[in-house]
């Protein structure tokens, strides 16, 4: 497959004014239609140049409209956007399983709905009936990670040490089997961290998110040699894209713990770099031209007004694609730590809020039924947030955190850190 991009596009995304970039409707309008696009769309909306009639024909293109154009097309226009009807790509049929598994969703018998219950349970005191609960989720797990999940509570309301020999025969690495080897006494699993050759691909840049596109698009067509496409991006500075298409073969199976970047990282103790890999590998996965439907931008995907606010702090004016940077990206993301970190010691806080902001993250801590002492405390709090996003976020990038502590040599257990969570002196200053 070739990744052609004109010249004009090189132009386009390389350079960089005083003011930042412009963009004509021909450029905007040439590019596929994506994710990516609906980002350049809200650019070229934003900008003064562009005119009303231009506005209300790229706001055809558009393929997901969220709150940003919305609010640019309305500005720009006096107008209402509206999503457009396309021709819909031909898309994979779910498979009976999934189709079972939507069936459950929808009558309140799948997995999540009776987790739900089991911690609803644990809520009022009514252990037995939870025991109930999770043995009923885990007979519908459908994931790997479901199953895990619900086989640590059946531990940990049932304390049968026979529950952690189950989670350790699991082949996910989670914050469940973790806890179960930390219970156990064993080592933590071995995990890959590639080291992949520096070389100049003609066919990818790092920085551009159009080729990031195009490279999706292959990878989730139906009959792609998935290895013969990673084999396109065995290079240090493709790592990301090379780790995610493995990961994806293998059903992530392969459990891929990147650590790029080494030059730039280097300058950060260890602990920060492990948690700025820990969040990079939630958020992006290491893509460095990363674009969320809501416009979070590059590897750690920092907001639109946050890059903003950041530069305005450091003195700085640059372009939003410059977050597209690795180098800039990371510096802006230590820089927004810095600051979460005057309030949030632990990383499960901070990552709570890196995602759902420090204000949500305060008034979920401040809260007299969270983190607090008590039976199956910290673990039952980290169960029962009503922020799924959050939620599962938190778990993931405090997984991330303590493998990768351990990989920069800093010998490190989850248990301690999650423990520490009820004693406000140890995680943050808003419980003083």
């Amino acid at each position: 497959m070739k990744f052609f991009i004109s010249s004009l596009w090189i132009v386009m995304l390389l350079s960089v004014s005083v003011e930042g970039k412009t963009f004509s409707y021909s450029q905007i309008h040439s590019m596929p239609c994506c994710v990516e696009k609906d980002y350049y769309i809200w650019r070229f909306l934003s900008q003064r140049s562009t005119t009303s009639s231009e506005a209300k024909a790229i706001i055809k293109d558009v393929n997901h409209l969220n709150k940003k154009l919305k609010v640019s097309y309305k500005k720009k226009t006096g107008l209402r956007a509206k999503a457009y009807k396309r021709k819909a790509a031909p898309t994979r049929q779910p498979t009976k399983v999934e189709r079972e598994d939507w069936l459950a969703r929808k009558k309140g018998k799948s997995f999540q709905a009776y987790q739900k219950k089991g911690i609803n349970a644990l809520k009022k005191g009514n252990d037995t009936l939870a025991v109930a609960y999770f043995q009923k989720a885990r007979s519908l797990a459908r994931k790997r990670l479901q199953a895990d999940q619900a086989t640590f509570w059946l531990y940990m309301t049932t304390k049968k040490r026979g529950y952690l020999r189950q989670l350790l025969k699991s082949w996910d690495v989670n914050i469940y089997t973790l806890i179960a080897r930390d219970k156990m006494h064993i080592k933590y699993p071995k995990t890959i961290t590639p080291r992949l050759p520096k070389k100049n691909l003609s066919h990818y840049s790092d920085t551009n998110p159009i080729h990031w596109a195009y490279i999706k698009k292959k990878l989730f067509a139906p009959n792609t040699n998935m290895k013969k496409l990673a084999s396109r991006y065995v290079a240090e500075e493709s790592i990301g894209v090379y780790t995610y298409i493995r990961s994806t073969a293998s059903h992530q199976k392969e459990i891929y713990y990147p650590m790029p970047y080494r030059n730039l990282m280097s300058r950060y103790n260890r602990q920060r770099q492990a948690l700025i890999y820990a969040i990079a590998r939630q958020e992006s996965k290491f893509i460095p031209a990363s674009v969320s439907r809501s416009f979070a931008l590059g590897m750690m995907q920092i907001m639109p007004f946050l890059i903003e606010h950041i530069a305005k702090q450091r003195g700085e004016k640059i372009d939003l694609d410059d977050m597209f940077n690795p180098k800039v990206a990371i510096v802006y993301a230590n820089h927004h730590l810095d600051y979460l970190n005057k309030y949030l010691y632990n990383p499960l806080f901070v990552a709570y809020a890196y995602n759902g902001g420090i204000g949500f993250t305060k008034r979920l801590i401040k809260r007299s039924d969270y983190f607090r002492k008590g039976k199956y405390e910290p673990y039952l709090s980290m169960e029962k947030m009503t922020n799924v996003e959050a939620r599962e976020y938190g778990k993931k990038v405090l997984v991330n955190f303590v493998i990768y502590l351990n990989k920069l040599g800093i010998a490190a257990r989850i248990t301690p850190i999650i423990e520490q969570l009820t004693d406000p002196t140890k995680t943050d200053n808003f419980r003083h």
